[in-house]
């Protein structure tokens, strides 16, 4: 098959869940022996035309010059493209900049969309941006062939609002097994010893009501968040928590130090209330993380009952004040493990992604006889 992917800000990541997605879907499809093609930025880091077999397509992206609006130029340059070639399946990932052109899209392509999370919901988008972005989803559903939902969640969310069957594909995860504590010396903790979250530091997140747990809590460990703090949130719950076991080490990229200080925690508490299957807590899963987690339905339908949960910050205390990272719980984060080797394993996803293009153009091929 002849494959694009779009929607992204290029492989190979340097972003974020749906750049991971593409890094790893589409050289999997190549080692398949498929033709594939992922669209990035003009200005990504990575220049080349090719990444690892995967042709890369860059088209132009003015967002460095005049912000949010040059996602939507972007999207529309890349779809624009996809008229330029004979695409069997076009993956769209993601839908707020990009549903507006979908009327663009090659009649001849199968297009298939990854609806994301519900995105409309963030606390961090004013009212009419949230219109704005139901009214995209909406375009989404409209002008796409087939749909990808990547928790049940969302596949029952469009099943009762848009009477929309769609495939759950969830995201993956590699198993972390190369530990060393010599990886956590520099942020000045002790193995077991520190509890943590990384996150986008924004409302939905459950950073505020995290911390206010960590306030209350009678723990003597550091707590470190780890995500970008150079915002006006980032700056507000800088000023509002001042209480020295919080450490707010910033973002941190390098994934050997993030699986290593994930590996070496107490508590990894993982906050997301908005979205499907989060990256960031697959890896939890994959680094031996014991989790404590927001309970909402989209984490319980990945974690079940191998976590802690909480709704509030008096429930965050009292894990912080009872659980510790022993044999007795070891059960969970094996569970948890095995899960990522079974279910989330990137082999696994890549495999469910190449059954669903397959089945997609057995359909029109037969329909088109």
């Amino acid at each position: 098959m002849k494959i694009a992917i779009l929607g992204t800000r290029g492989i190979p990541n340097n972003y974020g869940g749906f750049e991971q997605l593409a890094e790893y879907l589409s050289v999997g499809l190549v080692t398949k022996g498929h033709d594939v093609y992922v669209y990035s930025p003009h200005n990504h880091s990575y220049r080349e035309k090719t990444f690892k077999g995967v042709n890369i397509l860059h088209q132009y992206d003015p967002e460095y010059k005049i912000g949010t609006a040059g996602q939507f130029i972007y999207d529309l340059n890349c779809i624009r493209d996809t008229r330029r070639h004979s695409f069997d399946i076009i993956l769209q990932l993601g839908y707020t900049s990009s549903s507006v052109w979908s009327r663009l899209f090659p009649k001849s392509s199968i297009v298939i969309t990854n609806m994301d999370g519900l995105e409309w919901k963030r606390t961090k988008f004013r009212n009419s941006v949230k219109k704005f972005i139901k009214y995209a989803e909406q375009l989404a559903v409209k002008h796409s062939d087939y749909f990808v939902s990547d928790s049940i969640g969302i596949q029952q969310y469009l099943l009762d609002n848009y009477q929309k069957e769609s495939t759950y594909i969830a995201y993956g995860a590699h198993l972390f097994n190369d530990n060393s504590v010599d990886a956590i010396m520099e942020f000045s903790v002790k193995a077991y010893e520190y509890d943590m979250l990384i996150a986008r530091l924004e409302p939905e997140n459950s950073i505020e009501t995290i911390l206010k747990g960590v306030e209350l809590s009678n723990s003597k460990r550091p707590f470190l968040v780890i995500g970008n703090h150079l915002s006006k949130y980032g700056n507000y719950l800088k000023n509002k928590f001042k209480d020295p076991r919080i450490h707010f080490l910033g973002a941190i990229y390098d994934i050997y130090k993030l699986d290593n200080l994930r590996y070496y925690s107490n508590l990894y508490f993982h906050g997301h209330t908005v979205g499907g299957t989060n990256p960031s807590l697959l890896e939890a899963m994959a680094s031996n993380s014991l989790i404590c987690a927001n309970d909402n339905q989209f984490n319980r339908s990945i974690l079940n009952e191998d976590a802690y949960y909480f709704t509030n910050e008096k429930e965050v205390r009292h894990v912080l004040n009872s659980v510790l990272k022993t044999a007795q719980n070891d059960f969970m984060i094996e569970n948890n493990r095995q899960k990522i080797k079974h279910d989330f394993a990137w082999d696994t996803i890549n495999n469910q992604y190449e059954a669903l293009f397959t089945r997609c153009l057995k359909t029109r091929t037969k329909s088109a006889k």
